[in-house]
């Protein structure tokens, strides 16, 4: 396999610009409740494993319950879900995957009911960014668990 590059090292000024983009959208209230759900469902929809690993560690050092992170793939069967958590799983899905016709209605209106509008445009930012971080990190084969003790996520207890 080979070896592909750094590209925080290559390009570190957009690198770091889309990280603070990252952090900015971790401190609105949206992310508090919804983020680790969000990144992880897109991350499992984009086949992201650096992406998946991390946030699964994150999840765990926040108290995310492990069987809720063991039902993000499968959440539409799990009564593990809020009303709330489901409309945003349907929305991460739905502008991850993005249709060919775009998101259909009836999923919008669904999560209108369930987000203000300040919080569905946070959350689509949440979902936007995530899927921008799983496509680098699958284009440069980020390998899971490398980042662990720069990030503290040896914490989780995850190995």
């Amino acid at each position: 396999m080979t070896q592909r590059l750094n590209y925080f090292q290559a390009s570190p000024a957009p690198a770091n610009k889309f990280r603070e983009l990252s952090m900015l959208l971790a401190g609105s209230p949206i992310a508090k409740e919804l983020q680790h759900l969000v990144d992880i469902r897109a991350s499992q929809l984009n086949g992201c494993a650096f992406c998946v690993d991390m946030h699964v560690k994150q999840a765990k050092i926040h108290g995310e319950r492990e069987l809720r992170l063991h039902h993000i793939a499968v959440w539409r069967e799990s009564p593990l879900f809020t009303s709330r958590e489901r409309a945003a799983l349907e929305w991460t899905e739905a502008v991850t995957k993005l249709p060919p016709h775009g998101v259909p209605d009836e999923i919008y209106e669904s999560v209108r009911q369930a987000f203000s509008e300040q919080e569905l445009a946070e959350l689509s930012f949440l979902i936007v960014v995530i899927n921008g971080w799983n496509r680098m990190s699958v284009a440069f084969r980020a390998e899971p668990g490398s980042m662990d003790a720069a990030y503290g996520l040896d914490k989780a207890g995850l190995n």
